[in-house]
């Protein structure tokens, strides 16, 4: 069957045009606001409420940036070192999750070491928080129809623009239910079952990975980095099995260290 045939643009304005793409996001930022509030309020997180908004820019910027640097200097740089100047044109898409975390990791680092706070207390936060936004980003490219997946004979596969006259995995659909929606039900009420603070950022890492290198077989490879490991791995599936390592010697690092997590309602 054919993917849905929707406009990836909701409305124009003279030279400005909102896109679903980008409306994904911006709900996800909406909604994360909303849940560091919930956050600060039970005492998960402990940052005055008004500091908030700057924790959610920092956040914002710092994986976007991050995010773009990874695909073009990663994943695209024999594309981009002939195109120097496209390297500024984002909105023709290209950013990369890894490289969106790297940029997030260095800022709750930054952030938690400005307000006093050790890292974990600031990354579980931006883990629960983050993680609808991942689902709804999903969403986005499936409105746009990219990043789909391999062809199939599955009673679901679906035609998409660009991707030939076969049936695919809606891969994109794949990655906003686990990647997204499911993690983040996991991480959020992990948060009350835990003891110390890290242990959601483990999990964070060890499901992530984990459900997006199960994904990868239904997902196509990126054209221009193809298959390794006699053609049978892909560049995300290397990036993941990194990420579920880290995250295993990260929650034995939390058991280690032991800061209790302590919830002390603010009113």
């Amino acid at each position: 069957m054919l993917a849905p045939n929707i406009n990836p643009v909701i409305f124009t304005l003279g030279p400005l045009s909102v896109r679903w793409y980008g409306l994904m996001y911006v709900i996800g930022f909406i909604l994360a606001g909303f849940l560091l509030h919930k956050l600060v309020k039970e005492g998960f997180l402990k940052i005055p409420k008004e500091k908030i908004d700057s924790l959610i820019s920092w956040s914002l910027v710092s994986m976007f940036l991050g995010a773009r640097f990874a695909y073009v200097f990663i994943y695209n740089w024999d594309y981009y070192s002939e195109n120097i100047v496209e390297i500024f044109s984002v909105w023709k898409g290209g950013l990369s999750f890894h490289g969106g975390l790297a940029g997030l990791i260095i800022m709750k680092y930054l952030f938690a070491k400005k307000r006093g706070l050790h890292f974990f207390q600031i990354s579980d936060c931006i883990a629960i928080v983050g993680t609808p936004g991942l689902g709804f980003g999903r969403l986005g490219n499936f409105i746009n129809h990219e990043l789909w997946g391999r062809v199939t004979e599955v009673p679901w596969g679906m035609i998409f623009r660009g991707g030939g006259p076969y049936p695919r995995h809606p891969s994109q659909l794949y990655e906003s239910l686990f990647e997204g929606f499911t993690l983040f039900l996991i991480l959020f009420l992990l948060r009350k079952r835990a003891r110390y603070y890290g242990v959601v950022s483990s999990f964070f890492m060890i499901g992530y990975g984990t459900f997006r290198y199960f994904i990868e077989f239904f997902r196509e490879a990126d054209q221009q980095l193809g298959y390794y490991l006699w053609g049978t791995t892909t560049m995300g599936q290397i990036l993941c099995f990194m990420m579920v390592i880290a995250g295993i010697i990260l929650l034995f690092y939390t058991y280690k260290i032991k800061i209790p997590i302590t919830f002390s309602r603010k009113r």
